[in-house]
C-alpha cells in the first residue's frame, strides 16, 4: 500500500528534522491499511480533466459496477436490459431516463440476458447457476435451477418459450419457461459450455465448449448426435458459435484462433478459415450465409465470403475486438472493442464507416433494436450508451 503522505521515516532521518513527537498526540486513531486510498487514486485521472467525445443520444447509468450483457426487446423499439458485476439488473427505455425497473433476486454477478422471440419474457443469468423469468414490466415470474456452476450462455427456441442454457459444470440445460420445468439436461462435455444455441428451426442443438468440441444433440432425447473434435478441428477451447439462417452450418472460434464451419447433418467440418493470430471472441454468419464476420484480440474483424473460404476484407482496429452484430439484415457490421470504442465497417469496402465515442473502457455486449435504428453498449467502464444507426440500413 503506498504511504498517502508521500514521505516515509527514512526521509525524516535523512533530513535531520522531526517535526511531531509524542508529546504532540491529541488522540489516536487505529486506521485500517486497507482504507487508505493508493497514490494513484489521490490524482486527476485525463477523464475527470477532459471526458472527451460522447456519441451516444442516451446513456443509463443505473449499475454500480462493470456491466457484462445487454439485451433489446425484440419487438419494442426502446425496451433495454442490462446486467453486471453488481448482481442487479435494470430494464430501462431508450431516451427516457426517468424509468427503469430492478431485476432483484440475483447472489452474484448477471452474466447473460435474453428476450424471448416474442418478446413476452425475459431471461437472466447470473454466475450464481441460476436462471429468473421475469415479464417486460420487470415482475418475476419463477427461477429456473440446476446447473452447478455459473451461466455462460441463454438462447430461446425460436418458436417458443423454451429456453437452453450452458453451464461451467459442463451441462446444458433445457426448460419451459412457462411451466417453470426442466425438460432435459444435456451432457457429455468435459469443461465449461461456453457456447451453443438452437438451430433456427429449432430441431437441434448445437453447444461448444472449452473442452475443445463441438456437439450436436437430440433435444428431445438428450442423446448426442455428433460429437466434433480431433486434429481437424480446434485445439483449444471453444468461445463463440453460430448457426447458419437455414440451420445447415455451425461456424466455431476458438482460445486458438481457428475457425471452422461444421456441416451440422453430418458433424464434418466441411471449411477451415484461417487469418486470425490470437484468441476469437466472437462470430457471426451475415443475413445471407455466403457471408460470415469474426473478430478477436488480434485487432481484426475478418469479413469472409464463406463460399470461397477467402477473407474479403480485414478491418484493424486499435485493440481486441469483443463483440460484434451484424445491423440486421444489412450490409454493417458493430463491433466492440477493449479501447472502448464502437465501429460500425461496410462489409463490401471493408472501410469503417463510423466511430462511436463514449465508453472509458472495453465495451462487452452489443445489441440492436427491434426497428433497427439504436446500437446498444455495454461496457466495463459500468455504463450503458445508445447510439443511432438509423442511417446504416
Amino acid at each position: 500500500m503506498n504511504n498517502p503522505t508521500g514521505f516515509s521515516a527514512q526521509e525524516d532521518d535523512d533530513n535531520g528534522e522531526v517535526f511531531l513527537d509524542e508529546n504532540d498526540i491529541i488522540h489516536e486513531e487505529t486506521v485500517d491499511s486497507e482504507d487508505l486510498p493508493d497514490a494513484e487514486d489521490q490524482e486527476f485521472s485525463d477523464d475527470e480533466i477532459d471526458e472527451g467525445p460522447d456519441d451516444s443520444i442516451h446513456s443509463f447509468e443505473g449499475h454500480n459496477g462493470e456491466v457484462y450483457s445487454v439485451s433489446c426487446s425484440s419487438t419494442d423499439a426502446t425496451l433495454v436490459v442490462t446486467g453486471g458485476s453488481d448482481d442487479r439488473g435494470f430494464l430501462w427505455r431508450i431516451g427516457r431516463g426517468d424509468w427503469a425497473s430492478e431485476l432483484q433476486g440475483h447472489k452474484d454477478s448477471i452474466s447473460n440476458l435474453a428476450f424471448s422471440k416474442d418478446g413476452q419474457l425475459l431471461a437472466s443469468g447470473s454466475l450464481d447457476g441460476v436462471i429468473q423469468i421475469w415479464d417486460t414490466s420487470g415482475n418475476r415470474i419463477c427461477a429456473l435451477e440446476g446447473p452447478g456452476g455459473g451461466i455462460e450462455w441463454l438462447k430461446w427456441h425460436p418458436k417458443g418459450h423454451l429456453l437452453l442454457a450452458g453451464s461451467e459444470d459442463a451441462t446444458v440445460w433445457m426448460w419451459n419457461a412457462d411451466k417453470g420445468a426442466c425438460l432435459n439436461i444435456f451432457s457429455g462435455h468435459g469443461g465449461s459450455v461456453t457456447c451453443g444455441n438452437f438451430t433456427p428451426d429449432g430441431k437441434v442443438i448445437c453447444t461448444g465448449s472449452e473442452d475443445a468440441t463441438l456437439r450436436i444433440w437430440n433435444p428431445k432425447s438428450g442423446e448426442t448426435i455428433h460429437d466434433v473434435k480431433g486434429h481437424l478441428y480446434h485445439t483449444q477451447g471453444l468461445t463463440s458459435l453460430n448457426i447458419s439462417s437455414d440451420s445447415t452450418l455451425a461456424l466455431t472460434g476458438s482460445l486458438d484462433g481457428s475457425l471452422h464451419i461444421v456441416n451440422i447433418a453430418t458433424g464434418r467440418v466441411v471449411i477451415s478459415l484461417a487469418a486470425h493470430s490470437d484468441s476469437i471472441e466472437c462470430v457471426a454468419f451475415g443475413a445471407s450465409s455466403h457471408w460470415a464476420a469474426t473478430g478477436g484480440m488480434d485487432q481484426k474483424l475478418i469479413i469472409w465470403d464463406v463460399q470461397h473460404s477467402l477473407p474479403r476484407s480485414t478491418c484493424d482496429h486499435e485493440d481486441g475486438v469483443t463483440c460484434l452484430t451484424w445491423l440486421g439484415e444489412s450490409r454493417y457490421v458493430a463491433t466492440g472493442c477493449v479501447d472502448g470504442k464502437v465501429r460500425l465497417w461496410d462489409s463490401l469496402s471493408g472501410d469503417c464507416v463510423k466511430t462511436f465515442s463514449g465508453h472509458k473502457d472495453a465495451i462487452q455486449s452489443l445489441s440492436v433494436s427491434a426497428n433497427r435504428e439504436y446500437l446498444v453498449s455495454v461496457s466495463l467502464d459500468g455504463t450503458a450508451r445508445v447510439f443511432e444507426v438509423a442511417g446504416f440500413q
